[in-house]
Formats: C-alpha cells, structure tokens, sequence
C-alpha cells in the first residue's frame, strides 16, 4: 500500500464521521425524536453485539483451552474495545425511554400487560439493570484483554490461568447481560411481546457478528504480512465456527417463528405480523437470503472455509446481514412502515466512521499476537 493511501484512508473515515454526526443532528431537528432514537438504538445495538460477541470469543478460547485461536485472539481483543465506545452511547440513550417505550407513559398504565410487568419495566430499574451490564462489560474488558496486553509485556504465565478461571464467570456475565440487552432494549418497544428464547436469538447474531468481525481482521492483518504462521488451517477454523453459527442462528430463528405460530397468542403473532407483512415482508426475506442461504451454501464446501476471498466475502456480508438484522427488529415497531432514507444513511455514516476509526486504532494496542501467551508457540504449529 502506498503512503498517499495509507494517509488517505483515515480523513476518509473521519469524513464519513462527520457527515453521519450531521446528519444525525439534522435527524432529530427535521424528523423528530422517535426516528433520531430508533437510529441511535440501531448503532448501539451494532456496537454492543458486535463488541460482545468479540469478547465472548476471547472468553470461548480461554475456557475450552484452545491453541489454534491463539495467534488470532488478539483481533478479537482488539474488537473488543468497541465495548467502551458503546459504555457511553448506553447511557445518553436513557434519554430515549420516553420517546420509544410505551410503558414510560402515565396513559399506558392501565394496560394489564403493562400493569404486570411494571415491576420490571420501570425507568429505575431499567436504568440500573443498563448501567451494570456496562459495568461488567468493563471489568471483563480490563480482566480478560488488558491483562493480556500487560503479559506480552511481563511473559508472566500466571495470567493465562487467570484468564482461563475467569471464563466461566464472565459466560455467566454474558448470559445475563445479552439476555437484558435482548428483553430490555428490543423486546420492550413492544411490551406485550414476549419470547423465551429472544436472548439466544441475539446470542447467535452477536457471537456472528464477532466471528464476522474478526475474520476480517485476521485477513486484513495477513495482507499485510502482519500475522506471519497464521495459515489455511486457522483460517479454517474461523470459516468453520461461522458456517455453523449461521446454522445455529437460522434454527434458533426458526424455532422461535415456530414455536409463536403454533401457539398463537395474539400478544405474540402480533409481532412477527408486523414484521413478516406488508413491507417488511421483502426486508425478511432477504435477511433470510442474506444470513442463512447465501452463507451456508457457499461454506458448505470444505475448501470454502479456508480460502481468504471467499471467507472475507462471507464474513462481510454476514455482518451486513446482522446489520439488517438488527433494523429488522428495532424498526417495525415504529408503525411507519419500512423507513429508510437520509437519516438511516445518517446514522450508518456515522457507525461506519466511529467504528472503523475505533477498530484501526484499536489494532494498534499491543503486539499483533499475544507473544506473552505460553500456548502460542503450539498455536502457530496448529494443523489439521
């Protein structure tokens, strides 16, 4: 890569930042508060999975005792870190209770739905559950990714036991934090919605949307040379974890669409009626198209999974397929039909800028690989 694109690439991303930051303004004077804070919802969203479903993958390694993940659990870490851009974002948008959930409002409290659920759905509680799944996501960053850039520096092997005893724990914080992030922040739009396993459902698209992620920048850093043993078979094993992910996702999608249907509870149908009806209908059948099919017929193949294009293509078009995803849920329960146009473009300006801006410098933070790590010597002659 020559110099002039090597400077080139940062002001083109600062551009795109502050284009979204004005547009974004814009939004909010021009369209109001309620599309302005379904936008915001919508970046958190993509931040937080994103971030967490990075961070659930350095846990996952740390846990089972992995050593082909080692030379790449770096990018991972590194993604990480979107946790502590999104920290923030989670608590301006307790601004937004108002405006979006109906169980804020003094005229809704008659509702027996909303009446049943108030001491749950309650802007105190609410706020607090908010700030502590911020909280513990900070301390699991600190723990399992700060530690491990201070032991490239100490090449103390105490910290890998460290780590390793602290992954169980933090896949109890994961469990409980995703599951209010799916219950709280979405299901709540619409409060007489309810689904057992919606958590799951957005476990499988944030963990996705991690191993996406980080695909793309464990080929990113091989193109240039800065991941030297990471081969095919690592490679492959990345394809490997997405192929199936994206089947899991389809299922548990699946299951759930299932399982409302059968019953069918008018506090339930009414959700996915809005969702699968009428010009959402396109919207999900293309989220199908986009997150299932297309992934699963093109890494069916064995040698798919382990070649760098196609896996790039994949990773990125599964992340554009969470992307949707995450629209597809927030959206719908503005009653506006499919809205997409300028402040949409806003909001995803300003995602694409503050992320990928984040994202090249976080992978910067300490050596491209944990060189600190014992296993990672066993990790570079990892071979099928």
């Amino acid at each position: 890569m020559s110099l002039s694109s090597k400077t080139s690439a940062p002001k083109l991303l600062w551009g795109l930042l502050l284009a979204g930051a004005a547009g974004a303004a814009a939004v909010y004077a021009v369209e109001g508060p309620a599309r302005f804070w379904a936008n915001w919802l919508f970046v958190l969203l993509l931040l937080t999975t994103t971030g967490l479903g990075s961070l659930f993958m350095v846990a996952l390694d740390r846990l089972v005792g992995a050593t082909w993940s080692v030379p790449v659990r770096r990018v991972p870490e590194r993604l990480a870190s979107l946790l502590l851009l999104a920290a923030p974002a989670c608590l301006v948008y307790l601004l937004a209770l108002p405006v979006l959930y109906p169980w804020t409002r003094p005229e809704e409290a008659h509702r027996a739905y909303v009446a049943a659920k108030a001491p749950w759905l309650n802007v105190p509680f609410f706020s607090t559950r908010m700030l502590l799944c911020a909280v513990l996501w900070m301390l699991s960053y600190r723990i399992l990714v700060h530690g491990s850039l201070r032991q490239d520096q100490t090449k103390d092997p105490a910290f890998t036991l460290t780590a390793r005893r602290f992954a169980p724990l933090f896949m109890v914080i994961f469990a409980f934090t995703i599951t209010l992030v799916a219950f709280d922040w979405i299901s709540s739009l619409e409060p007489e919605w309810y689904s057992d396993i919606f958590g799951v459902y957005l476990f499988a698209g944030s963990f996705l949307a991690g191993l996406a992620a980080t695909s793309l920048g464990v080929l990113h850093l091989r193109r240039r040379n800065r991941l030297a043993g990471v081969g095919p078979d690592h490679l492959y094993n990345l394809g490997g974890l997405l192929f199936a992910f994206t089947v899991f996702w389809s299922y548990i999608g699946f299951a759930q669409y299932m399982l409302i249907w059968y019953a069918d509870l008018p506090e339930e149908v009414s959700w996915y009626k809005l969702r699968i009806e009428g010009p959402w209908l396109p919207v999900a059948l293309l989220l199908a198209l986009l997150h299932f099919v297309v992934p699963f017929f093109v890494l069916v193949a064995r040698d798919a999974k382990g070649d760098p294009k196609v896996l790039g293509r994949v990773a990125a078009l599964v992340l554009g397929a969470h992307a949707l995803d995450m629209y597809w849920l927030v959206f719908p329960s503005l009653r506006k039909g499919v809205t997409f146009g300028w402040p949409e473009v806003s909001f995803l300006l300003l995602a694409a800028g503050a992320g990928l801006l984040w994202a090249r410098r976080s992978m910067s933070l300490g050596a491209d690989m944990p060189v600190g790590d014992p296993l990672l010597r066993e990790g570079l002659e990892f071979r099928l």
